[in-house]
């Protein structure tokens, strides 16, 4: 019979270490599992590897590296395609040009590979729609535009849509539309 200081030992044995057959194995299954970015792919396996150490002859980095080349050069990871992909995810969901050029980064996704997956300014228009007809900004705000109370509301308006990403022309045009189908004509507009 199994006594709670034996159960104890038994949950703190560490796990094997890890090396480089456990360690393709595990870049396998997460890129099965989640698209992701070399940047991202490097880090989660830099992560397995301090919480679960390393038992390979060669430098733990050199071997994370070549793992990850070997995804890249496979076409289990791209890039490009994550970029795009995520771009255009966070655009339908209303963030604006540079929170998404923020959150590529923080994906490991180079400047220039980030630059050509962001969206050009109709996108951005449309996204910035998106984001205000979600929150009730400017001609979708129920609330009378008059008043001290107004002013407060459009500069919280304001500072969410600023901080969400969108450009402050941009956001200014949404927020002081004098109606939802002016803003819904503005989006369309052909100047990219």
């Amino acid at each position: 019979m199994e006594t709670a200081l034996d159960e104890d030992r038994r949950r703190e044995r560490k796990a094997r270490p890890l090396d480089a057959a456990r360690l393709d194995e595990l870049a396998l299954a997460y890129v099965a599992r989640f698209a992701t970015s070399a940047g991202k792919l490097g880090t989660y396996l830099k992560r397995k590897l301090r919480e679960r150490d390393w038992a390979g002859e060669s430098e733990p980095g050199e071997v994370v590296a070549a793992v990850v080349s070997r995804m890249v050069a496979a076409g289990y990871v791209d890039d490009a395609g994550f970029a795009r992909a995520r771009a255009e995810s966070l655009g339908r969901r209303g963030l604006g040009r540079r929170r998404i050029a923020q959150e590529l980064g923080q994906a490991g996704i180079s400047a220039e590979v980030a630059a050509a997956a962001l969206p050009g300014a109709r996108a951005a228009r449309e996204a910035a729609l998106a984001f205000a007809r979600k929150r009730r900004f400017g001609p979708f705000d129920p609330v009378a535009r008059q008043g001290e109370a107004w002013r407060a509301r459009r500069q919280k308006q304001v500072a969410a849509m600023l901080r969400a990403g969108h450009a402050l022309d941009s956001v200014r045009e949404l927020v002081d539309a004098a109606s939802v189908a002016a803003v819904e004509e503005w989006a369309e507009r052909d100047d990219d």
